[in-house]
């Protein structure tokens, strides 16, 4: 395991304070250590990273950045060259402004004209969704930052988000709801993946061993960061026994 040493070197609640935000978007740092706290932001169309106190929801003004086309736009452009492009600028614009893991690009189907966030994700085809997720993903870390692909998974309405259970079969899961995902794990090597708030087939996404360890970790072969959505932590020991790292804000 990488940095083994600096493990066995941190006491038990150190261990477990880091699993956990310090603030609404940075994680906890162990300075005896020297491990650094990290700072997260948003998100796939600019950067909003907040100059004073945070807010998941974005009421306290944000550093200037630039806004960029939605990813329901550049979808229909079929370019992933200039997917890659974008998400260089993106991570550019997150390198200048001390942002480690940029929250994006999100990926998830357009199964239903009411959802609220379709205009953020790319498609209803989950190929063409992968594959423009991924250029954005190599844009971005090839800045020097993170990419995060959100919201794993089946994350297609904004009605009861935080409640509702997405019953779905093993193939359509795999077929629609994960292809775009797996692309961009494995194409682009995503080095962060944020779990969603819904219940996947009666079980949180979050503390979903199926999803995480089965599938994500197991069958991708992921050895990155799982995040949760800001507020979609339910139980961290259940999301942590699963294959979730870090639960955020704090």
């Amino acid at each position: 395991m990488k940095h083994r040493a600096i493990i066995e070197k941190m006491t038990l609640e150190e261990k477990t304070a880091v699993l956990s935000g310090k603030n609404t978007w940075e994680t906890r740092a162990v300075k005896r250590l020297e491990i650094p706290s990290i700072a997260l932001s948003d998100g796939p169309h600019g950067i909003r990273k907040q100059a004073g106190a945070g807010d998941h929801l974005g009421l306290n003004a944000s550093l200037p950045a630039t806004c960029f086309p939605t990813a329901a736009t550049i979808a229909n452009s079929w370019d992933e060259g200039l997917g890659e492009a974008l998400g260089q600028a993106l991570g550019e614009e997150a390198a200048a402004q001390g942002v480690n893991i940029l929250l994006g690009p999100g990926l998830n189907i357009k199964r239903s004209p009411l959802c609220g966030r379709n205009f953020e994700y790319f498609s209803e085809d989950p190929y063409l969704a992968g594959k423009m997720a991924a250029s954005y993903v190599r844009g971005i870390q090839s800045r020097g930052v993170h990419a995060c692909p959100k919201h794993f998974a089946v994350n297609s309405q904004e009605l009861r988000r935080m409640a509702m259970n997405a019953v779905v079969d093993e193939r359509t899961l795999r077929e629609i709801y994960l292809t775009g995902f797996e692309i961009a794990v494995k194409e682009s090597r995503a080095r962060s993946i944020m779990t969603s708030y819904n219940q996947v087939n009666g079980t949180y996404a979050n503390e979903n061993k199926h999803l995480l360890q089965d599938i994500l970790r197991g069958e991708w072969g992921f050895g990155g960061l799982v995040v949760t959505d800001w507020g979609g932590s339910n139980s961290h020991t259940a999301g942590v026994a699963a294959g979730s790292d870090l639960e955020m804000p704090s």
